[in-house]
C-alpha cells in the first residue's frame, strides 16, 4: 500500500529514468543515499550499466552529487504530470485546432440554417415569417433559445387565422412548417324561394332588407319562428317568390348566474429566480451553471430542454434549463361592492364567450344580489343586440 502511494505520489510531482554507466557507479550510489536522495527500482544491466528512477523535485540535488562521480550520466525519459503537462503545451496549437473544430461544428450545427414552409399561400407564409421573426425563429438564430416545435406550432395556431393546423419539425439545421389552411366553403347559392323567420324572441332594433318584403317593425315584439321578411312579394293575385335575404337585428336577453368570494388566496411571483443549466442524459441529469441553493420557503420550477445537434445528427444529450421562481400567497379581502363589481365582469366575459360574434352587449340588469356564506351572489340579465333571422323554405300553403 506504502509502495502504491508513494508512486501515485511521484506520479503528481514527476519522476526521471536515470541511466548510469562507468566506474564510479557505486560511489555515485553511495553518495546519493548519504545526502537523503531516493532512488527506487534500482536495476543493474549486463552491461554494467545501472537503471534507477529519482523524483523531479530532487533532480537539482542530484546533479550535484552526479559532478563529483566518476561516472556518465543519461536522463533517459521523464514521466508523471509535469512532463504530459509539457507535452501538452508543445502540442496545444494542434489540440487547441481540434477543440476549436468541435466546438465551431457543435454551435454551426445549433444554428438555424433555412426555414422552410409548405402548403401555405405567399400571403400566409409572408404572416408566419413574421411571427416567426417574433418568436425569435430566423435565419442565424441558435436553436437553444427556441420554444420546442409543439409550443412553436401552438402559438402559430393561435396568432393565425386562416390556419387549422401546422406541422412543425427540426431537421438539423432547418425548420420544417407544413401548413393546412382554412378553406372558406363558398355559400351555395340557394335558389328555392325562403323565408327570414327569427330564431328566438327580440324585439327589433333594426332592420336590413335586401330581397323581400319586411312584415315587421322597428320595436316590435316577435316570438321565436315569427314571419320577419317575406319571400312572396308583388300582388296578392300574382305573388312571385324570390329568396328573401337581408339582416333582422333585434333585442335579445341572456340570462347569468356568478359567484365569488369576499376573501380567497392567489399565489404571485415575487420577482426571485435562480436559472440552473444541466446536460441531460438519459435520466441523469449533469450541473454545469447555477449552483445557487433555494432559499425559498415556496417556489415553482418551469423546466425548458433542448435538443443538441451535431452536424446534423441529434445527439443523445439535451441542454436543460430550470427556472425557480419564488412564490407566496397572498391573502385577499373585497368589500361588497368590490366582490360584486369583479362578479359582473366574470358574468360579461362568460356572456361574450356565448352570443354570437356580430352580436353586442347593449345593457345589463340585476335581478338578483346577496351575500351567502362569505359570497355575493348574482343574477344578471343582460341585453344583447344580434342578428336574429334564420332562413326557412316557403312551403306550398304558406
Amino acid at each position: 500500500m506504502a509502495l502504491l502511494k508513494n508512486q501515485w505520489l511521484t506520479f503528481i510531482t514527476g519522476r526521471v529514468l536515470v541511466k548510469a554507466e562507468g566506474k564510479g557507479i557505486e560511489r555515485l550510489i553511495n553518495r546519493l543515499a548519504q545526502s537523503g536522495l531516493i532512488m527506487w527500482k534500482v536495476k543493474k544491466r549486463k552491461n554494467g550499466s545501472v537503471l534507477f528512477f529519482i523524483a523531479l523535485p530532487d533532480l537539482h540535488k542530484f546533479r550535484t552529487a552526479a559532478r563529483k562521480a566518476d561516472c556518465s550520466i543519461t536522463f533517459i525519459r521523464g514521466e508523471g504530470l509535469p512532463f504530459i503537462w509539457k507535452r501538452a503545451i508543445k502540442h496545444s496549437g494542434f489540440l487547441v485546432g481540434i477543440i476549436l473544430f468541435f466546438l465551431i461544428a457543435f454551435i454551426l450545427s445549433n444554428i438555424t440554417w433555412g426555414i422552410e414552409i409548405k402548403g401555405a399561400d405567399p400571403e400566409t407564409e409572408h404572416k408566419m415569417r413574421k411571427e416567426l421573426t417574433q418568436l425569435g425563429i430566423k435565419v442565424g438564430s441558435f436553436h437553444l433559445f427556441s420554444d420546442k416545435p409543439d409550443v412553436i406550432q401552438q402559438k402559430l395556431t393561435k396568432r393565425i387565422d386562416n390556419i387549422t393546423w401546422i406541422g412543425v419539425e427540426l431537421n438539423g439545421t432547418t425548420f420544417h412548417f407544413n401548413v393546412v389552411q382554412k378553406n372558406e366553403p363558398k355559400k351555395p347559392q340557394l335558389k328555392s324561394p325562403r323565408h327570414l323567420v327569427a330564431k328566438k324572441k327580440a324585439v327589433i332594433s333594426n332592420m336590413f332588407v335586401e330581397k323581400g318584403k319586411s312584415v315587421v317593425k322597428i320595436n316590435q315584439y316577435v316570438e321565436k319562428g315569427q314571419l320577419l321578411v317575406s319571400g312572396m312579394i308583388g300582388s296578392e293575385e300574382k305573388p312571385k317568390l324570390v329568396s328573401a335575404t337581408g339582416e333582422v337585428w333585434g333585442i335579445t336577453w341572456y340570462n347569468t348566474k356568478v359567484e365569488f368570494p369576499l376573501n380567497s388566496n392567489f399565489q404571485v411571483y415575487s420577482g426571485e429566480e435562480i436559472r440552473r443549466h444541466y446536460i441531460v442524459a438519459g435520466k441523469l441529469y449533469m450541473p454545469f451553471w447555477g449552483f445557487k441553493r433555494v432559499a425559498f420557503k415556496q417556489y415553482e420550477t418551469e423546466t425548458m430542454d433542448h435538443d443538441l445537434y451535431f452536424l446534423g445528427w441529434k445527439l443523445p444529450i439535451m441542454y436543460s434549463e430550470k427556472t425557480i421562481r419564488e412564490n407566496e400567497n397572498m391573502a385577499r379581502t373585497l368589500t361588497k361592492e368590490e366582490a360584486i363589481e369583479t362578479a359582473k365582469e366574470l358574468a360579461r366575459r362568460d356572456v361574450a364567450n356565448t352570443i354570437p360574434a356580430n352580436a353586442r352587449l347593449d345593457g345589463e340588469y340585476i335581478l338578483q344580489q346577496e351575500v351567502d356564506n362569505g359570497k355575493v351572489k348574482l343574477s344578471i340579465n343582460f341585453q344583447v343586440i344580434e342578428n336574429i333571422a334564420e332562413e326557412r323554405p316557403i312551403i306550398q300553403g304558406d
